[in-house]
């Protein structure tokens, strides 16, 4: 698998118009598990066909069971600069529940051995909206987030799945559906709480210490370019989206045969303005109105459909209209989905 992504990296040297790279971004699966000849092999490939920033954000996920101290060492070694670490809960139970590898002890431990070791630049991943009589165990968790000191948390709602184990849980009545009042309430005191302690709350799930967002992931939110590499990976030129198989072996026979094996989806116009709409209005930069125009020609407050739906929006304080630019507000992020798809252009 190593060698077929390396391989790809060369077949895909000149996808991207840039090959000026600021971010590089191993994850997806579990990345963690590479040995760091195999994570290096792939850093150095990366290097010799693109131009990387002197100090990129070179970014790895993984899980708490994961991280030894001589794996955090092999990982700082091989240029890894930030850390995903998927903790999910500090909750024993709740990681039980949903079947993780990791202990509630060894998710604290490994961010402060991940600490020692000479990462700075830490995000963890939480989960809310597990069921619970009430919100003491969500308090307890920010809490437990926020004494760790990481300057990146995200933020995920539990959602359930129907071709999952949840998915088949809920069918027979062993679980019950996500509880959207709850949901809210625990988005609310994720909010507050972070924002209290100094976070932006700079898209929907993420908050960030100031300047330390995600340099990758905005990115995407901003409508730029990307290369994806591997199976299922997906990529994006600026004018179209192309997505790899699924099948690891399939992909690899591909590989070795010279291919990439991909779809490719040309996006339309309004493809791309509804893409715009969807990621921005996530974000706390907002939907920029000068940009739809000169990008895309589209002027949304000129829309005889759009724009009764924005006032309407706005009069009910979901979203505001302010120097050229559309934001939601606090009660607007709560339906921000809904919102950005009721104002796609048909």
């Amino acid at each position: 698998m190593v060698k077929a992504l390396c391989k790809e990296i060369v077949l895909q040297a000149n996808y991207l118009e840039s090959k000026a790279l600021q971010s590089i971004y191993l994850g997806g699966g579990t990345p963690s598990l590479l040995a760091e000849k195999a994570l290096g092999s792939i850093l150095e490939t990366i290097a010799g066909h693109f131009s990387v920033e002197e100090r990129p954000e070179i970014t790895l996920e993984a899980n708490p069971d994961d991280l030894s101290q001589a794996k955090l060492k092999e990982l700082k070694s091989a240029g890894i600069n930030r850390l995903s670490i998927g903790i999910q809960s500090f909750h024993e139970p709740f990681l039980r529940w949903t079947n993780r590898a990791h202990h509630a002890q060894e998710a604290e431990d490994c961010v402060k051995l991940a600490q020692d070791t000479g990462f700075e630049n830490i995000t963890i991943d939480l989960m809310y909206a597990f069921p619970a009589e009430n919100h003491a165990i969500w308090h307890s968790d920010l809490q437990k987030a926020l004494a760790l000191h990481v300057p990146h948390i995200s933020a995920y709602c539990l959602t359930i799945e129907p071709k999952t184990v949840f998915g088949n849980w809920q069918k027979k009545g062993k679980i019950s559906p996500i509880n959207e009042e709850f949901a809210a309430q625990q988005f609310e005191i994720l909010v507050s709480t972070l924002v209290e302690n100094g976070f932006e709350h700079y898209e929907i799930s993420n908050f960030a210490k100031p300047l330390c967002y995600s340099r990758h992931n905005t990115n995407y939110w901003k409508k730029g370019t990307y290369l994806g590499i591997g199976p299922s990976a997906h990529s994006y030129n600026g004018e179209s989206r192309q997505f790899n198989i699924k099948n690891n072996a399939l992909y690899i026979k591909a590989i070795q045969q010279g291919t990439v094996p991909f779809e490719k989806e040309i996006l339309s116009l309004t493809d791309h303005i509804n893409e715009y709409l969807m990621v921005s209005l996530r974000t706390m930069w907002g939907c920029d109105i000068n940009f739809l125009k000169e990008k895309y020609g589209y002027d949304i407050t000129k829309d005889e459909q759009n724009l009764p739906r924005l006032l309407n929006y706005q009069a009910n304080e979901l979203l505001t209209i302010e120097n050229e630019k559309i934001m939601l507000t606090f009660k607007g992020k709560l339906l921000a989905d809904e919102i950005a798809v009721n104002l796609f252009v048909q």
